[in-house]
């Protein structure tokens, strides 16, 4: 079989390296931002490193309660060398520290973590309905795309636009060729207009004035036909 005809799934997963003393290299603590720059990408049955969505790295601002997350997991869990072929399942093998691993000591994979971690949240957090038996005795969970990982991609881009974020800014951080797109994806989400225009009016520009030269609040403000110097 040809592998460009081989089914692709890519892990929702994405990993990090760190050195041998821990010290960040895809976590840059001083800079405090995320360097992303691979995936673990599944073709057919074989998994291997890839670049990043759309085949580009990209660089992720970090809050500061995500550094120490890292570090306190780096404390509990020491990242190991981790091997995987790049880009296709003959390709040469490269050899990371891997921080983030699953029970079994090997990386993450995306069908585990939604099975058993991530759909039962979703249930605890009455996201979804608990989950039914099959005719096979099998937990199924319903779901759709809204409640899927990632969701969890939609929700950064919309906190981030709400607090001010610019689309090209964001088109860099999740990894987009084309501020455009971002912009088609993510334009309902944009403040209204109208509200942010009032706001900049009202941070620049005195409040109308009530008797006795105080504003409608209670607070000082201009008497009539006073305008701020």
């Amino acid at each position: 079989m040809r592998l460009r005809k081989i089914r692709r799934r890519k892990s929702a997963v994405v990993h990090v390296e760190v050195d041998q003393q821990c010290a960040a290299k895809d976590f840059d603590f001083d800079e405090q931002v995320i360097r992303v720059r691979r995936q673990v990408k599944k073709l057919g049955k074989h998994f291997v490193f890839a670049l990043p969505k759309n085949d580009r790295e990209r660089i992720v601002p970090m809050p500061a309660w995500a550094a120490q997350a890292v570090r306190v997991h780096v404390t509990k869990y020491p990242p190991r060398p981790y091997s995987l072929p790049w880009e296709k399942p003959d390709g040469k093998l490269r050899t990371v520290n891997l921080l983030f691993r699953w029970t079994d000591d090997q990386h993450i994979k995306a069908r585990s973590y939604d099975e058993l971690v991530w759909k039962p949240a979703l249930v605890k957090a009455g996201v979804i309905p608990p989950p039914v038996k099959d005719n096979r005795g099998r937990k199924r969970y319903v779901t759709d795309r809204k409640s899927g990982m990632h969701a969890l991609r939609h929700y950064y881009a919309s906190v981030t636009l709400a607090d001010g974020v610019n689309i090209k800014d964001l088109a860099e951080i999740l990894g987009h060729h084309d501020p455009g797109f971002t912009l088609r994806i993510y334009a309902h989400m944009l403040p209204s207009a109208h509200e942010r225009a009032r706001q900049a009016i009202d941070a620049r520009m005195f409040r109308p004035a009530g008797r006795a030269g105080r504003n409608i609040d209670g607070t000082e403000g201009y008497g009539s036909g006073d305008v701020a110097a």
